[in-house]
């Protein structure tokens, strides 16, 4: 993929840059070198905090008002940029290095059409008349997949799913044919399958146009996939650097090995699952679950005859894209909807003939944890208060009682008791999960629904997080039901899975059947998307770190 070419296209040597707080000026990258040949693929890769997305900000000339390069240079075609006016950056924007930026949903202006916020690019640079900007936004169209181009051109971006707004944003990016392109976590807020036909549209116009890609990623199997050569960034310093192959196989640090260990995709590492019980010991039963919404064209089937069952202490998975109809099964097995057809069975109680003061109190042997640890937790109430606050809505314990409950769920959960006073906001997002999840196991429930619970979590803190739950599950004898569009997690830690896809259940059974033997083509197509899955990587087992 390499170009034989002896000078860098992008060159970064000896970067620190500073963000000013308050009088004091905090270094958030530490004396950072390397290089982006022409035509290459480079992948930024780290946590949250590492530092990649502030490097690739500063090749663009975008930090934030507080940020400043404090030293180092940073040379485009052997010309140090770091300095440059605004004015003079603009020049060079879009014609020579472009963005591929990480939110389609907010970075794409609401109130204009598609085709006019991509002829804007032309209409800046001064590329030709409205006519030949019209007819260059169409070929764009069509190159990127959208079509009919003449119709998505007159479309609003609130008309597109997330998948064709991120192809809207990449025919933005490559307007010019820039040299190089940024794309900074370009596929993160997409499903699995959108995410590989996106990472293929970059791939493809890149080796058209000989384009060179920096990809800043948290996601070690996107990189694994994509990438020529990997960077690895920790709190702000290269931890290492080199072709992906020789990274991923023989990685020298001992966060790059820790990384690799806890990327799902990655780890060859298989679940040692317990051998399932009799069908008698069931925690969960699932039979023709049928909902429609009334909507104003007529009623739509959200669910149709969904049936699965789940034996007592194991994980079962629902997975699919979003649209399958995943949110809506869970909310109708902890009764928050009432389905239109159906039975579910949670420890032999039918929950659709539950109602009033009965379903409410039923609902303290099943809880739900939330895909999203910064959004779910009261940010008035102390963490104290939030674990809590289930104990004063369902039992009248004394006080001394439930703060002695509470400290038992910190301890389980793994967080001191000195966090208790604190605020959501002063917790990292895998210490609010933490929280989430105390939180809904202080009631002793039976049966935990995890929503997309690690989703939104850097791998590392997603591994630790998976750990917990494998801990808490069989010293509590917990039953999970595990929602997810991550099939490789889902791999990791499930025993028997259900695949959703517009509403149906199209595979189901246990995960190593399923993976091996899947029986609709939408499963393999699922499974050929995760990523990771070229890469030639040796981990097969958790490193000491």
């Amino acid at each position: 993929m390499t170009s034989h070419a002896t000078r860098p296209l992008l060159e970064i040597d000896d970067l620190a840059i500073t963000y000013r707080t308050g009088h004091h000026d905090q270094r958030v990258v530490h004396g950072v070198s390397f290089k982006v040949m022409p035509g290459e693929v480079v992948a930024l890769v780290g946590e949250s905090g590492s530092g990649k997305t502030t490097t690739a900000q500063a090749v663009l000339g975008l930090l934030a008002g507080n940020g400043r390069i404090q030293r180092g240079s940073i040379r485009l075609n052997g010309t140090d940029i770091s300095r440059w006016s605004q004015r003079r950056l603009d020049g060079v924007r879009g014609t020579t290095i472009s963005l591929i930026p990480q939110d389609p949903g907010s970075s794409l202006n609401p109130v204009r059409t598609v085709g006019a916020q991509i002829a804007e690019v032309f209409r800046l640079h001064k590329r030709g008349d409205r006519r030949t900007i019209q007819a260059h936004v169409l070929q764009l169209l069509e190159r990127v997949g959208l079509t009919p181009a003449e119709l998505r051109a007159g479309q609003y971006p609130h008309e597109l799913s997330g998948g064709m707004k991120q192809r809207v944003l990449i025919a933005i990016a490559v307007a010019l044919n820039p040299a190089l392109i940024v794309a900074d976590e370009p596929t993160s807020a997409l499903d699995v399958t959108v995410q590989r036909q996106v990472l293929d549209l970059i791939d493809g116009l890149r080796r058209e146009n000989g384009t060179s890609v920096l990809l800043v990623t948290h996601d070690l199997g996107v990189a694994a996939d994509r990438a020529d050569r990997l960077v690895v960034l920790q709190n702000g310093a290269i931890q290492e650097q080199g072709p992906v192959r020789e990274v991923l196989n023989q990685p020298r640090s001992a966060y790059t090995r820790r990384l690799l260990s806890d990327a799902p995709s990655l780890s060859k590492t298989p679940r040692r699952r317990p051998a399932l019980s009799a069908e008698s010991d069931l925690a969960v039963e699932v039979e023709g679950l049928t909902h429609d919404f009334a909507t104003a064209t007529g009623p739509f089937r959200a669910l149709d005859n969904v049936a699965f069952k789940v034996q007592r202490g194991t994980t079962h998975a629902i997975v699919g894209e979003s649209g399958s109809g995943k949110t809506t099964t869970v909310r109708s097995v902890v009764g928050f909807l009432k389905p239109t057809a159906g039975r579910i069975r949670v420890d032999g109680t039918d929950l659709t003939s539950l109602k009033g003061e009965a379903l409410r109190q039923f609902r303290r042997h099943i809880q739900l944890v939330y895909q999203n640890p910064f959004g779910s937790l009261d940010p008035r109430q102390t963490i104290g208060q939030i674990v809590e606050e289930p104990l004063l809505n369902f039992d009248p314990l004394p006080r001394e009682d439930r703060a002695a409950k509470v400290r038992d769920m910190m301890r389980r959960v793994q967080l001191p008791e000195g966090f208790l006073g604190r605020h959501p906001r002063a917790l990292s997002g895998g210490q609010r999960q933490r929280v989430a999840i105390a939180r809904a196991l202080v009631l002793g429930p039976r049966v935990l629904v995890l929503d997309e619970a690690v989703s939104a979590l850097d791998v590392t803190v997603q591994a630790q997080i998976l750990a917990l739950l494998d801990e808490l599950q069989k010293s509590l004898g917990l039953t999970y039901l595990f929602v997810s569009h991550d099939l490789a997690v889902v791999q990791q830690i499930s025993d028997t899975v259900s695949v959703m896809h517009k509403g149906r259940q199209v595979d189901g059974g246990p995960v190593g059947r399923v993976f091996a033997r899947p029986d609709s083509p939408y499963t393999r197509e699922l499974i050929d998307a995760i990523p990771g899955r070229r890469a030639p990587v040796l981990v097969t087992s958790p490193v000491p770190v």
